[in-house]
């Protein structure tokens, strides 16, 4: 009770920080600009989506989800991708390293999930040319994230923190590329 008592005292803080900074929406869209210069390599993805992450819009209520991904625009993603990223930096804290491990987990699950729904929009929106370059792109992506994710989680080699970390680091890289690719590609 005590730690749901603090995450909440927590989080109205966080909220009444941000409220005083004035965040703009514009403000969080020059951010993820910025932060899609991170990477600028690739990785082959299923494009399977899910359908119970797409997102209602109000021009586009009458119509299917597929349809409704279909329409999205950049600026829309880079709403929903930051909106997720809020989510993760004000989700609940864990306190043990299984605990840790799995929020990680479910994070970088999570932003798999939307690298495979923004990847299946491009397949849709991009030349073949530009499509064949990207799953290229994307497979070598794949390697450096998992490579990095490794030589991070090596750091902590034998302990309890290796997991975690080599996790963790997927999560982050694929959130980065989640943001690259609407940037890069997106219409």
């Amino acid at each position: 009770m005590k730690k749901q008592y603090i995450a909440m005292a927590v989080l109205v803080v966080s909220i009444i920080i941000l409220s005083a900074c004035g965040n703009t929406t514009d403000e969080s869209k020059a951010d993820a600009n910025k932060q899609v210069d991170l990477n600028n390599t690739g990785q082959q993805i299923d494009t399977k989506t899910d359908e119970n992450t797409t997102e209602d819009h109000d021009d586009a209520s009458t119509v299917g989800n597929d349809e409704v991904v279909n329409e999205r625009t950049k600026d829309d993603y880079l709403k929903k991708l930051n909106e997720m990223e809020e989510a993760d930096r004000y989700g609940p804290a864990q306190s043990t390293t299984v605990e840790l491990v799995e929020q990680e987990t479910e994070r970088y699950e999570k932003w798999d999930r939307e690298l495979n729904e923004i990847y299946g929009l491009l397949k849709e929106q991009l030349s073949q040319e530009k499509m064949d370059s990207l799953r290229e792109e994307q497979r070598e992506w794949i390697v450096h994230r998992d490579e990095t994710a490794k030589e991070s989680s090596l750091n902590y080699k034998g302990g309890s923190m290796e997991s975690l970390e080599y996790v963790a680091t997927q999560a982050e890289l694929t959130r980065e590329r989640c943001y690259l690719l609407v940037a890069k590609y997106m219409n």
